[in-house]
């Protein structure tokens, strides 16, 4: 589905919706939408803290969303709006779904797949690569994620990441 510029960012709204939803839960402020001839199909929000899933990111989660709603796992001719770029567990979940575009706010210079650190979205040795637009609606986008970490160091917040059970721990 191809779109213009103000469509992608009257979906990526949609997207900040969800991201907003996400960080007032209190996860990182990450969402998503999958649009389909004009509607959405699939709708994600971060939820790696709330489910205790660290694969439980707002792309995984739209892709569920749609696949059940499509009852079929190949979403082509759909195009997926989230506010961060993709990583690579959701970069590798976006080709293997077929979505045929790929739409981001904020660049992710440490993780991001889709063109920043790496780029499987549009890897020629796989067998299915996505139009990518990144950057739109940039600014809100990243300045939602910069005021969610803000109020987490003010808030004193020195939670310690929990052990595992000695029975997993190699030593």
């Amino acid at each position: 589905m191809k779109s213009n510029g103000g469509e992608h960012e009257e979906w990526l709204r949609l997207a900040l919706e969800e991201a907003r939803s996400a960080g007032a839960a209190g996860d990182v402020p990450v969402g998503s939408v999958i649009v389909h001839d004009g509607a959405i199909i699939g709708r994600g929000q971060n939820r790696v803290e709330r489910l205790r899933d660290p694969t439980a990111h707002a792309e995984m989660l739209a892709i569920r969303d749609a696949s059940t709603a499509l009852g079929y796992e190949r979403l082509a001719g759909a195009t997926l709006y989230v506010t961060l770029e993709p990583c690579s567990m959701c970069a590798g979940a976006i080709v293997l779904a077929r979505l045929d575009c790929l739409v981001y706010g904020a660049d992710d210079p440490k993780t991001g797949a889709c063109g920043s650190l790496r780029d499987i979205v549009r890897d020629t040795r796989l067998n299915h690569q996505v139009e990518v637009t990144g950057g739109v609606l940039a600014d809100p986008c990243s300045e939602l994620l910069r005021e969610f970490f803000r109020q987490k160091r003010g808030t004193g917040n020195t939670a310690v990441e929990p052990r595992l059970p000695e029975r997993c721990e190699s030593g």
